[in-house]
């Protein structure tokens, strides 16, 4: 019996390599394609990128000054180097290539393409001039394309920053912190050119909610505490009966309701710039003939017994703020690439469950879960996926017929002369950054022109 079944599996399996294509070279497709590679030795992955370039939210979503985190490029480069793996970039799907062709040519295709959108509030004013969004100035520090004739005005003394999260963290810290800091990371030129001439002082970091449901991460308050020639001024009143809670509150939250406190007692006034991080307050309007001149916040209370989940009710109380910059930070959105993507617009996410859309078909990251978490979160979720897959395939098999994979996509993409840049033109790019880089001191200077990436690359 064992032997029928060992002969069985050996036919079966000789007759599916399963070819598995994956839209987006960002974290949730590389951590997807590194456990597929791992757990099934004959399969193909073919990560197809919009740009020339790899690795997503890692290279053009981390803030420059935490080179740490993007360490994990490390680990894609291995996943990207496998024999198993191709990295095919500069191919916009939707638009070269259609997800009906995909799905004719390999046994399954996951979605990983992110969330490159940005929420809005709605409210009036939030055409004014000056008004950006914190996903466009993140782009315009780390060199995506489309951001890097950002038009935004840092000759102002002030700014609103709308959202509490860590994008919207890291946005104030960029705006604060030294230049000489700055210098040393790969943040773009044209970024540290501008900021080298930035009159930005004050920095408001504003949310609806209060100190204990804050969205920003222990480190990120940490170093924004830490930053030179800056210091951090906390309004005692929205921390009214805090430190009553804190015993009771588990550990991360109560480490960063400490560090809240202890910075509340110990503010200081050395420092030219301040940062100002505001509670319990909605923004209504953003008010200027033209451009940005000030924000009318209503004033907000909680209710709920339960902290965490405490709602932010709005009073008649409003109050006003003086800034010549607001950056709206409440999270972004996907967007539907191709007609035959089952779509939530209300959402933005890729409509599934537990990231599965239908047969052969399955979605991971951003454009499965909404953008929740940090890269670590989109490792577990992408693991999950590609388990699912994998389970999928053991239980229901692989349709017999033969499946042609990249080399039919290959056909339809030289049709329409698209230039494709696999991994070995990828190095190329990443050697030319890296010695761009070294002649000013940084560890790399990114090319942000994509005609120049693909000079670069051929």
């Amino acid at each position: 019996m064992h032997i029928f079944k060992f002969f069985k599996r050996l036919y079966s399996s000789s007759k599916t390599n399963p070819k598995i294509c994956i839209v987006g070279g960002g974290p949730a497709g590389f951590y997807a394609a590194q456990h597929l590679i791992k757990k099934l030795k004959n399969v193909q992955v073919d990560i197809y990128e919009k740009l020339p370039v790899p690795f997503g939210l890692v290279r053009f979503g981390v803030a420059p000054d935490h080179p740490e985190v993007k360490n994990v490029i490390n680990t894609f480069s291995k996943t990207a180097e496998s024999e198993q793996v191709n990295f095919i970039g500069n191919v916009n799907v939707g638009e070269d290539v259609s997800i009906k062709q995909l799905k004719d040519a390999y046994h399954i295709v996951l979605l990983t393409y992110g969330a490159d959108k940005s929420k809005t509030f709605g409210i009036p004013g939030e055409n004014l001039k000056n008004v950006i969004s914190a996903r466009n100035i993140v782009g315009w520090y780390n060199g995506t394309p489309w951001n890097s004739n950002l038009d935004m005005d840092l000759s102002g003394e002030s700014v609103a920053v709308l959202g509490q999260g860590n994008v919207a963290i890291d946005v104030a810290r960029i705006l604060l912190s030294p230049i000489d800091e700055l210098s040393k990371t790969d943040i773009t030129q044209h970024a540290l050119e501008k900021l080298s001439n930035s009159k930005i002082k004050k920095v408001y970091l504003i949310g609806r909610r209060g100190p204990l449901q804050a969205a920003f991460t222990i480190k990120e308050l940490r170093e924004m505490l830490k930053l030179k020639n800056c210091n951090t001024v906390w309004r005692k009143d929205d921390f009214s009966g805090v430190s009553e809670l804190v015993s009771s509150l588990a550990r991360p939250k109560k480490r960063i309701s400490e560090l809240m406190l202890n910075s509340l007692n110990q503010m200081g006034t050395s420092g030219s710039k301040t940062f100002y991080p505001i509670f319990f307050r909605s923004p209504l309007e953003i008010l200027g003939d033209q451009v940005v001149e000030k924000i009318l916040l209503g004033v907000n209370r909680l209710e709920g017994t339960d902290f965490l989940s405490s709602k932010a009710v709005m009073t008649e109380k409003r109050e006003e703020i003086p800034c010549n910059l607001v950056i709206t930070s409440i999270g972004y959105k996907s967007h539907q690439i191709d007609k035959d993507i089952p779509f939530d617009n209300s959402k933005g996410v890729a409509i599934n469950e537990n990231s599965k859309i239908e047969k052969g078909f399955y979605t991971s990251g951003w454009l499965a879960t909404g953008p929740t978490g940090v890269i670590l979160t989109t490792m577990g979720n992408a693991f999950g996926t590609a388990n699912l897959i994998l389970n999928d395939i053991e239980k229901e098999g692989l349709a017999v017929t033969l499946k042609p994979g990249f080399e039919e996509i290959e056909k339809i993409l030289k049709v329409k002369n698209t230039q494709l840049v696999l991994w070995k033109d990828w190095l190329k790019i990443d050697k030319y950054e890296k010695l761009k880089g070294k002649h000013v001191g940084k560890p790399r200077e990114k090319i942000i022109d994509v005609q120049e990436m693909l000079k670069v690359a051929s």
